[in-house]
């Protein structure tokens, strides 16, 4: 494996959390200890962590996720502080420095917003910080919650230009019909998703389906991604060193910083229906999108906002930032480019979406 010299690291609440939701302070202090070790052999550690809701509900002696949005937003609230306490006094017995960063999906479907969080990040690796990331529970509503830190890490991850992704589960990684573990995959189609179970756990959200599908945007990204168990002893120095067990996801492409933001981070407020010409032009050929391959639009959206580029089946192909509003589509979708002036009054693009601001999903 390649020498890393910056590196994201998730861990999960059935991690971090006992049998009764309480803090595992033992557990807490392994991964202090192994991330200590790489940071101290020159590499960037970005931690993204999950726990405060499960720690509010330990303290709180709650036994099982409350549903109610305002109270996960409590229990995260009372949790939040007495994680970053542990971890803050566990990193300065290491003589290391923490810093604790709160995102929202808004935070990172914002282009000026999720440049501000890249570059505060970066800042903090640069002076040797170990950022520890977590999405803002306090405030985060149900319509702009990323639904899961798996998936938070897989965009941090790309946001910060990692050179690998570790998800830390309570298993060792991905595993067939017979039980025996997955060492590499090289491709996540929907055969490997079925064989990954929902969780059932009291204090946990995703499971394995949300650690492919965080995978999948990650290798997507040029990441290549780790899912291993973090009790095993020392996981971390191990799997950086091409050692340890786990599944190993294989990168499948590599995509631009903007390209990735309108990917995987920004938030889409449309579909853009094509033919079968157009879908070729864009996917095969890379080739903007011209207002004469579009068969209909649906969704209200207006110029620059990111919509979503489907074939005639429904499936999605493609991702961009849109020149014309939806307005303006209804009257110049499957013309040639040469009638928008004369149907519209005015032509600002000869594109609907230029490939520079275009992202095609493999």
């Amino acid at each position: 494996m390649p020498d890393f010299s910056r590196i994201v690291v998730k861990v999960g609440s059935s991690f971090l959390t006992d049998g009764n939701g309480s803090l595992n302070t033992s557990r807490l202090r392994s991964l202090v200890s192994q991330i200590s070790r790489l940071r101290h052999a020159a590499m960037d550690v970005v931690l993204v962590s999950s726990g405060a809701i499960a720690a509010g509900m330990g303290v709180l002696q709650d036994r099982r996720r409350p549903k109610d949005l305002s109270q996960l937003q409590a229990m995260a609230a009372i949790g939040q502080n007495l994680l970053m306490h542990e971890y803050e006094k566990q990193f300065r017995r290491k003589k290391l420095v923490t810093a604790q960063i709160l995102l929202t999906a808004e935070d990172l479907r914002d282009r000026t917003r999720y440049l501000n969080a890249r570059n505060t990040l970066l800042a903090l690796t640069g002076r040797g910080v170990v950022p520890v990331v977590n999405e803002n529970d306090t405030v985060a509503t149900d319509e702009i919650r990323f639904g899961d830190n798996d998936r938070l890490s897989s965009l941090v991850a790309s946001l910060v230009d990692a050179g690998l992704l570790i998800i830390l589960s309570d298993v060792d990684g991905v595993y067939d019909r017979q039980g025996a573990l997955i060492p590499r995959v090289d491709r996540i189609g929907p055969e490997l998703m079925e064989l990954a179970g929902k969780t059932t756990g009291h204090t946990t959200v995703g499971g394995m389906v949300t650690k492919l599908e965080a995978a999948r945007i990650a290798v997507n990204s040029g990441i290549p991604v780790i899912i291993a168990n973090g009790r095993t002893r020392n996981i971390l120095p191990e799997l950086v060193q091409g050692k340890g067990r786990g599944t190993r996801f294989s990168v499948t492409g590599k995509m631009a910083g903007k390209k990735r933001w309108i990917a995987f981070g920004c938030r889409s407020c449309g579909r853009i229906i094509v033919d079968a010409g157009a879908r070729e032009a864009v996917v095969s050929k890379g080739r903007s999108l011209l207002a004469s391959g579009i068969i209909s639009c649906e969704g209200k959206f207006l110029s620059g906002d990111l919509v979503l580029i489907c074939d005639e089946d429904g499936n999605e192909v493609a991702r961009g930032l849109v020149n014309y509003s939806s307005e303006e589509l209804v009257k110049i979708q499957g013309s040639n480019t040469s009638r928008i002036e004369s149907l519209l009054g005015y032509k600002t693009y000869d594109e609907v979406v230029h490939r520079d601001n275009l992202a095609v999903l493999k």
